[in-house]
């Protein structure tokens, strides 16, 4: 099954395909290194949310055309008035609980960053928002807020200390600093780097071993990994076993010991 979409956005700026249960959400506007205007941001939120809404999608790809993931906030979007700083058109239309950030956060579906370029200001914060980041060679994150008079917006100052720790987190967003992609994966901010030109058959592999394992299986274990990061041990297995009660119930559960006792790879139905 495979479908390409039209978005909201102008020029088609986010693309949407869905393939082998594999969304992949593309930014499309390479000739401004992908940054982010209001109606762009609304159709990323649209695609996310579709993307998590959708039974036959396992496991959501986000990436940029370009040589840039994201290069931040559309600056020219501002001056426009269809950008998001304070005053503007953009910003006093903009529901912060629907922008990208949030509801990556909010999303059950496994999220994989595929980082082709160099994500800075609003499209770092947007990455870290992903479950996995797998950088290309030339990629670089600029966590450059301070630079710029602002801090981490959308995420980054919530996200970077869980990721790295206080000490860390701290280091990076007060110097503003940017880290190439082999620098990323030493600070835990990437899992791998990857040539340039192999990143998207890297990453739809490794979504295809995500999508081959119980879906249900796989969102409740990342419902609890997320609720996981703000409970007490006792709490947080209490909360497991619940999870597990209905998983327990399901076609997916039989398929997945019936396919170890055959000795088989299961043939998971989302069930």
């Amino acid at each position: 099954m495979s479908e390409a979409h039209d978005v909201t956005s102008d020029d088609n700026e986010v693309l949407y395909d869905v393939s082998d249960h594999i969304a992949t959400i593309t930014l499309n506007a390479p000739e401004r290194m992908n940054t982010i205007s209001g109606p762009m941001l609304n159709a990323l939120s649209v695609r996310l949310i579709e993307a998590n809404e959708d039974p036959e999608v396992r496991v959501v790809i986000l990436t940029g055309n370009g040589r840039a993931f994201c290069a931040g906030l559309d600056v020219k979007a501002q001056t426009q008035g269809k950008g998001l700083s304070i005053g503007s058109a953009g910003f006093s239309r903009l529901d912060m609980r629907n922008t990208p950030p949030i509801v990556l956060q909010a999303m059950d579906k496994p999220t994989i960053c595929a980082v082709n370029g160099g994500a800075a200001g609003y499209g770092l914060d947007t990455a870290l928002g992903c479950d996995i980041r797998l950088m290309a060679d030339t990629a670089k994150l600029a966590a450059a807020f301070t630079k710029r008079g602002v801090v981490p917006e959308s995420g980054g100052t919530w996200i970077l200390p869980r990721l790295l720790g206080w000490s860390k987190a701290a280091e990076l967003i007060f110097t503003g600093r940017t880290l190439n992609a082999e620098e990323a994966v030493e600070w835990g901010l990437a899992s791998e780097v990857v040539l340039a030109a192999q990143l998207m058959e890297r990453a739809r592999t490794l979504a295809r071993e995500i999508a081959a394992n119980a879906p249900l299986a796989v969102q409740s274990a990342k419902r609890m990994m997320r609720m996981g990061l703000n409970e007490p041990f006792a709490e947080h297995v209490h909360h497991v076993y619940l999870q597990l009660l209905p998983l327990m119930r399901t076609e997916d559960v039989k398929e997945g010991m019936l396919a170890f006792v055959e000795k088989r790879a299961p043939n998971f139905k989302g069930q």
